[in-house]
């Protein structure tokens, strides 16, 4: 668990400091917001950054439950690689997107990153593997079942005030990783 655990503490300190930061009105100096060359460096803090504890809480519940059973697969350097390029993404994707779709919010969390980790152990475990081994898919209807997949795994897990563009994107990523098994180093 010492990827976990290390990303765990980085979502800690990153708190920490914005707790301090929120003393002197600089807490939303780690929130991704468009236009993303206004504050190029919110691509990685907001993965680690939260709105509240409870979101902190939330996610850090999430990351204990499906971050080792990744972590038991991968090297460590390639854990925190996939945790911050499928958070950064998933956030991109959210401010982008969800400008297009409405006014844009900044965006904070390791949510996409968690919902990544989940969809890497859903398509990337054996049982998975051997279905779609079976079942012959072209790339093109994985890509499709995936995106549906991570529709329904977003649609179930909604609530107001969530990051469902962020959340789908982060589970549609982990589990195109997962089918190729982009972590595996066996």
């Amino acid at each position: 668990m010492r990827a976990t655990l290390e990303t765990l503490g980085i979502a800690l300190l990153v708190g920490a400091v914005q707790t301090v930061l929120g003393v002197v009105g600089l807490v939303g100096l780690f929130a991704l917001s468009t236009p993303l060359s206004a504050a190029p460096w919110t691509v990685v803090t907001s993965v680690y950054a939260h709105g509240s504890i409870g979101h902190l809480l939330a996610n850090a519940l999430a990351l204990l439950l499906v971050g080792p059973l990744v972590e038991r697969r991968t090297a460590r350097p390639r854990f925190h690689a996939f945790v911050v390029g499928t958070g950064a993404l998933a956030g991109i994707a959210q401010v982008t997107l969800g400008g297009l779709l409405g006014p844009s919010l900044p965006v904070l969390g390791l949510s996409g990153a968690v919902f990544a980790l989940g969809g890497y152990l859903l398509a990337g475990n054996v049982v998975s593997a051997t279905l779609f081994d079976r079942l012959r898919l072209s790339a093109r209807a994985q890509f499709a079942l995936f995106g549906l997949a991570a529709v329904v795994l977003t649609a179930a897990t909604a609530a107001p005030g969530v990051a469902l563009i962020a959340h789908a994107t982060g589970a549609f990523c982990g589990l195109v990783a997962g089918r190729v098994r982009l972590l595996d180093v066996r």
